[in-house]
């Protein structure tokens, strides 16, 4: 047995088998619910994955009624209607790009960082997007680590899920989530993954 100080992955293999080897996007799902509880305890878990500044983006919308998921359907592709109105909940994940308003209370450290991104909304969007990007997916982990599955899609027109949902324009919507327990198993065998040697170059 490999000790610790050996082992190349110091996580125990059953947690990592839950996060990542066995873990698969899921479309369809049972009709437990997903309480709020869990949604909290996610997101004490994964609120404290990096950013930069700690400038914390992400923002989330839970569509946990019919009526909200029915306003979101139009805007999704054909193909993701029908499992999100079946969902026990679906999160809308979306981004702040008014970041930098609260960046003198989480990057004391920095005085001058909310005057960077002001004077340039270019590259607050772009790092908006980037830092967001970042926590949805520790979102997507922090879920499995709940033992509950995640499916997440893109396919959905994001100007009209802003009109609908982030009308003032401060949010924009980024990734739409499906969240419960699996029912039965994955529809398909998990895709191809490139091999180290095809995504890792050393100098």
């Amino acid at each position: 047995m490999p000790t610790p100080t050996t082992r190349p992955l110091t996580l125990d293999p059953a947690a990592q088998d839950l996060l990542f080897r066995r873990a698969r996007t899921v479309d369809r799902f049972t009709d437990e619910p997903v309480t709020e509880e869990a949604i909290r305890a996610v997101h004490e878990l994964v609120r404290d994955g990096p950013t930069a500044f700690n400038q914390q983006p992400l923002r989330m919308l839970l569509l946990r009624s019919a009526e909200s998921r029915s306003r979101l359907a139009p805007h999704l592709s054909r193909g993701n209607r029908e499992k999100t109105l079946r969902a026990p909940l679906t999160a809308l994940l979306a981004v702040d790009i008014r970041f930098h308003h609260r960046l003198p209370q989480l990057f004391p450290a920095y005085p001058g960082a909310a005057d960077l991104y002001a004077k340039n909304p270019a590259l607050r969007e772009r790092s908006a997007l980037l830092n967001g990007g970042l926590q949805a997916a520790y979102f997507l982990i922090g879920v499995r680590a709940a033992g509950l599955a995640a499916g997440p899609m893109s396919g959905f027109d994001d100007e009209g899920v802003d009109r609908e949902f982030f009308p003032d324009g401060d949010l924009r919507s980024l990734l739409v989530v499906n969240i419960g327990r699996p029912a039965g198993p994955p529809p398909r065998p998990r895709g191809p993954r490139l091999s180290y040697d095809e995504v890792c170059t050393t100098l």
